[in-house]
């Protein structure tokens, strides 16, 4: 087949609506159970919550999966 370059089998562009992320409750029973077991004190609750402060140290690359 000459003339003719590689085709790969690309994936297709959906073309619709982005789906909306669901509103997630922090203050959940569910939610609190896990911060409990993963934040070691207030300041790593509220920095692991997306609740930074200036100033605040920066986290290794890896560690924050926010």
């Amino acid at each position: 087949m000459p003339g003719k370059g590689k085709r790969g089998k690309g994936r297709a562009k959906s073309h619709g609506k982005k789906q909306k992320k669901p509103e997630v409750d922090i203050l959940s029973p569910a939610a609190s159970l896990n911060l409990y077991y993963i934040a070691h004190n207030v300041a790593d609750c509220l920095r692991l919550r997306g609740f930074r402060w200036p100033g605040a140290p920066k986290s290794k690359r890896g560690k924050d999966k926010t």
